[in-house]
């Protein structure tokens, strides 16, 4: 069986590689827009979005957490659901002050509670999480890189990576009382 990494690689030039790793994370990534937005239909559209998103970037995939493509994957998807919450309160804002607003029964709208808990989730990081988090995800540091800017190694830097991962995955994906 091959790595999510190896799958990635071999998908700039096979898109079956790339179906593979899809039917791999598939769920689980629909399981995390699911438990964001708890809107079935909304989940699905975030989920293509995702793997679309994942598709286009897949020759800038770097392997960063021992062959799994897990880390890389869930942060396009909580991009993709942060991205969705502020497009549509930019397109809101444009409708009403254009006095367009008209009933979109079709389009599943992006609601701000989508993003509860976040802020909550990564307050409860430790401060070194935080900061792998920051460096690794968002401003897309090597870990070897980050290692340097936060004075320990590259192993360590992976495993607070790591860690701060696992911790917010724990947060965020465990059962909401709004869902029994």
């Amino acid at each position: 069986m091959q790595s999510d990494a190896q799958l990635l690689s071999a998908a700039r030039s096979d898109p079956h590689a790339f179906r593979e790793l899809y039917e791999r994370y598939a769920g689980r990534v629909h399981g995390f827009h699911l438990g964001r937005t708890r809107d079935y239909e909304a989940a699905l559209d975030l989920t293509a979005e995702t793997f679309a998103h994942a598709w286009l970037s897949r020759a800038r995939f770097e392997d960063r957490a021992s062959g799994s493509a897990g880390p890389w994957l869930f942060a396009i998807a909580r991009n993709v659901l942060v991205t969705s919450v502020r497009r549509n309160r930019l397109e809101r804002f444009a409708r009403e002050r254009l006095d367009l607003l008209e009933e979109r029964a079709v389009e599943p709208e992006p609601e701000e509670r989508w993003l509860e808990g976040l802020d909550e989730a990564l307050a409860a990081l430790s401060d070194g999480e935080l900061e792998a988090l920051q460096l690794r995800i968002v401003d897309e540091l090597s870990y070897e890189e980050l290692g340097r800017r936060t004075g320990t190694t590259a192993g360590a830097a992976r495993v607070r990576v790591h860690r701060g991962l696992t911790a917010l995955r724990q947060r965020l994906l465990k059962p909401k009382e709004a869902l029994r």
